[in-house]
């Protein structure tokens, strides 16, 4: 029976950046339930980065974050992991004063956003219906993230590193024997001292399939659609377009529009499928806020994002095993807080020290520690 310092479930954006960090110190195993890496969640997202837009907490695990994707280490990639976007802002009537406060407080954060006139936001956006949208700005802190990119990159540097990453291999049940997990799989038997729990949306199931209490880490879905747009309309040129309640939002993806309703809405975990009402939804806000008509929708699926009762992630050691170990309920920033969590969460595994950026950002391990849910 083969034995690993760590086996890590879960081969997604968080077990693969865990992988990556960690492999270099450590024996490591990553076991993925499907044929494919990050086949549920991460494969599917939308992947966005902003140094916004979400708790302060996730907001200092991006900015950890950004250096890494900025300037990854040599041999980690051979394309850029972000590509400049941009995100115009927009309301209708009657939501003048919510644009306006969003533009004020990311002014006050030392964003260089720009007030555009409706016609101004035209100009940016050709299609946009000039009789929905009252108020609109532009936010330059939006870029694209290559996803398929940085979760290969994080698989590759894990092999490197002498990690195994083993695909088809479902967690069936684990057991503790002298000091060791017994891990059970349907690739096999083999052991390892802690076992890391990144599933996503299956998290609290395989804790509860190692004899963990779960934390309540609850699967949401997301649905998004792509269609064509009209001749004439260069894709690649446009910003990321979203709603100021972000009821919302649109985005170019691979030559076409994406389309999403910004649902979540939770759901069991599964190989999650768009409901017909939600793609609906993503047509009908389409259609609303532009001069587009959906005649035919090129593609659309859903998507899992996970989170914990105060979403924010949790990571570290369970507080009834310390040989189980979290890292879990990303939410919708898995991708984009992977450097950062993956460092946080092997600095955690090996007891080492964390960068220094980490005390820079005020971030705080107990902060997203299994305890806080007592």
């Amino acid at each position: 029976m083969k034995h690993h310092d760590v086996a890590i479930v879960g081969g997604g954006i968080a077990g693969l950046s865990l992988a990556h960090f960690l492999a270099p110190d450590r024996s490591v195993v990553v076991l993925e339930r499907e044929s494919a890496h990050g086949y549920h969640s991460s494969g599917r997202s939308a992947a966005e980065f902003t140094l916004r837009d979400n708790a302060p907490p996730v907001n200092a695990l991006a900015r950890i974050s950004h250096s890494f994707m900025a300037q990854p280490p040599e041999g980690f990639v051979a394309v850029p992991l972000l590509t400049a976007r941009g995100s115009l802002w927009i309301g209708t009537a009657g939501k003048e004063e919510a644009v306006a406060q969003a533009r004020r407080k990311a002014e006050a954060e030392g964003v260089a956003v720009v007030r555009l006139t409706v016609e101004e936001a035209l100009v940016r956006v050709p299609f946009l219906d000039p009789e929905y949208v009252a108020a609109a700005y532009f936010d330059p802190d939006y870029c694209d993230i290559d996803v398929d990119a940085l979760l290969q990159g994080y698989a590759r540097s894990a092999r490197r590193a002498g990690a195994e990453l083993v695909t088809g291999a479902e967690l069936l049940g684990a057991r503790q024997e002298g000091g060791r997990w017994l891990i059970e799989t349907s690739a096999g038997t083999l052991s390892a001292d802690v076992v890391v729990n990144a599933s996503g949306g299956w998290a609290d199931m395989v804790a509860g399939r190692c004899g963990v209490a779960p934390v309540g880490i609850v699967p949401h879905r997301r649905t998004a659609i792509t269609v064509d747009l009209p001749a004439g309309i260069d894709v690649s040129a446009l910003p990321e377009i979203n709603e100021i309640d972000e009821t919302y939002y649109f985005k170019p993806d691979a030559g076409r529009l994406l389309a999403s309703p910004a649902d979540e809405t939770p759901c069991e975990p599964a190989d999650v499928q768009p409901e017909e009402l939600d793609v609906a939804y993503a047509a009908h806000y389409l259609e609303e806020a532009t001069t587009l008509t959906v005649g035919r929708i090129a593609s659309s699926w859903a998507g899992m994002r996970s989170f914990s009762a105060d979403r924010l992630p949790v990571v570290g050691p369970a507080a009834d095993n310390p040989a189980f170990f979290w890292l879990a309920g990303q939410g919708g920033y898995g991708i984009l807080t992977s450097p950062g969590l993956g460092q946080l969460a092997a600095a955690l595994l090996t007891g080492s020290a964390l960068p220094r950026i980490f005390a820079a950002e005020g971030v705080q391990p107990a902060t997203f520690s299994p305890g806080r849910f007592g």
